[in-house]
C-alpha cells in the first residue's frame, strides 16, 4: 500500500504497470474505492503506468470534515500527480469521477493527454434527490440505503448471476464513512460542468451503460454535444458501474481510443 501526504489529507493510492506511454489515472465513483478498476487495470500495466486511488471521504484515504466540492477533488488529484512527478495524463473517471475529471480537464488543460468519461454528466441527478439521500443516511446510516444504491449501481442480473460479488460491493459501499458518503453527495448536488465541458478541447470518449439507471445513456451522450472532439460508446449488458459488471468491454473500448 502507498501514501501520500497533501492539499491538507492522506491518500492511499497505487502505482502499477512499467510501459512507456502516458500515464493512466482511474477515478472512482461515490461509495467506492480503487478496487472497482481490478478487471480493468491488467489490460494496460504492459503499456502504461497505472495510478489508481481512494479519493477523500473513501477506502483508506482521510475523511475530512464535509461538505465537499468537485474542485476540492481535482485539487487533490493536482497534489497527487505533482507528488509522483506526473506532468500529463490520460484521465480516466466514473460517476463522480467522470465529473471530477472533467473539472480538471477544464481548469488544467495542459495536464491532460485525452479523457474517458464512464456512467457521467455535467450535473447528476437533482438537488431534491442528494439532499434526501444525505438525510437518511445521517439519520440511519449506510445500511438503510445500500441496497437501493446498489440497484442503481448494476443491472438486474447482476446480483442474481453474481450474488457473492453483489455482497462484497455492499459491504464496500456500506464501509464508507457517512461524513464521506455525503460530503460527497454535497459535491455532485453542487456542480454543474455545462460551462467547464464546452471549453474542453481534449479528445474523449464517452462510455455509458445501456441499463444505467442513474446517468441513462441519453444523458451521458449529452456529453458528446458539449465537448467538440468526443466520441460515445455504449456498454451492452452493465449499469452505471460498467467497469465491474463489464470490465474486458469498458478495457477494449478504452484500448481503442488510445
Amino acid at each position: 500500500m502507498n501514501f501520500t501526504i497533501g492539499n491538507g489529507l492522506t491518500t492511499h493510492y497505487r502505482l502499477e504497470g512499467s510501459g512507456g506511454g502516458a500515464p493512466l489515472v482511474f477515478i472512482n465513483a461515490l461509495g467506492t474505492d480503487l478496487r472497482i478498476w481490478d478487471g480493468v487495470v491488467p489490460h494496460f500495466g504492459d503499456h502504461h503506468p497505472v495510478i489508481r486511488f481512494d479519493k477523500r471521504g473513501h477506502g483508506l484515504s482521510d475523511c475530512p470534515p464535509a461538505p465537499y466540492s468537485i474542485r476540492d477533488f481535482s485539487t487533490d488529484l493536482l497534489d497527487l500527480l505533482n507528488q509522483l512527478d506526473i506532468v500529463q495524463a490520460i484521465l480516466i473517471g466514473i460517476s463522480v469521477g467522470g465529473m471530477i475529471a472533467m473539472d480538471f480537464a477544464a481548469s488544467r488543460p495542459e495536464r491532460v493527454q485525452a479523457l474517458v468519461l464512464c456512467d457521467t454528466a455535467p450535473v447528476i441527478g437533482t438537488a431534491s434527490l442528494w439532499n434526501d439521500r444525505i438525510q437518511q443516511l445521517r439519520a440511519n446510516g449506510m445500511h438503510s440505503m445500500a441496497d437501493a444504491i446498489l440497484s442503481r449501481w448494476f443491472a438486474p442480473s447482476f446480483m442474481k448471476g453474481s450474488p457473492a460479488a453483489y455482497r462484497g460491493y455492499y459491504n464496500m459501499l456500506t464501509r464508507t464513512p457517512v461524513e464521506g458518503y455525503t460530503g460527497t453527495c454535497e459535491a455532485i448536488r453542487d456542480a454543474d460542468l455545462t460551462a467547464a465541458a464546452k471549453s474542453i478541447r481534449t479528445r474523449t470518449l464517452v462510455l455509458c451503460g445501456t441499463e444505467d439507471v442513474s446517468t441513462p445513456p441519453e444523458v451521458a451522450q449529452n456529453v458528446i454535444r458539449l465537448i467538440p472532439d468526443a466520441d460515445f460508446q455504449k456498454i451492452p449488458g452493465a449499469g452505471h458501474l460498467t467497469c465491474v459488471e463489464q470490465p474486458n468491454e469498458v478495457a477494449t473500448q478504452i484500448e481503442r481510443f488510445l
